[in-house]
């Protein structure tokens, strides 16, 4: 079994909503979850004048291969609604792969670890909140540490 960090976002519509909705498709469709994080509300990152997320990170044991995951999550963003229109525009659900164990991932369509998340502090604050002392295997620092040296004036507040 591979330990496997997922982050939730939403931004539109009945956003605790799609959180739980899609934690209950993550854990009928690919494996139940071993920790959640608080949610966490947050500025909008990369397009600013959208609506504020909500963001959570969630921690799986899985033995379903990097790519199948990569499907199912896809999948399950479709099932939802989600439609791909724009980069960083508003959505009902964003399902990010984090980790997937220790694995350095550089595939056309799946880079794991996230390639943006050790920049965005509304990945770092709901992961340090239930694994930090996790090693980043690229960048061999703990999600602590991480947290602790990004400079962001970007607003993230627990729920």
């Amino acid at each position: 079994m591979i330990d496997v960090f997922l982050l939730l976002g939403s931004n539109l519509g009945d956003r605790q909503s799609f959180l739980s909705d899609a934690r209950n498709h993550i854990k009928t469709g690919i494996a139940p979850i071993v920790s959640a994080s608080s949610v966490y509300e947050t500025q909008s990152w990369g397009k600013t004048d959208e609506p504020d997320y909500l963001n959570q990170v969630l921690y799986l044991k899985t033995g379903m291969p990097p790519q199948q995951l990569l499907e199912t999550i896809l999948g399950i963003e479709k099932l939802m609604g989600r439609k791909r229109e724009e980069k960083w525009g508003s959505r009902i659900i964003d399902i990010d792969i984090l980790f997937y164990g220790h694995e350095i991932i550089n595939e056309t369509d799946l880079k794991v670890p996230h390639p943006e998340l050790h920049k965005r502090m509304f990945t770092l604050e709901p992961l340090n909140e239930i694994a930090p002392d996790f090693i980043h295997p690229v960048l061999n620092k703990s999600i602590f540490e991480l947290k602790s040296e990004l400079k962001s004036d970007l607003h993230v507040k627990k729920l």
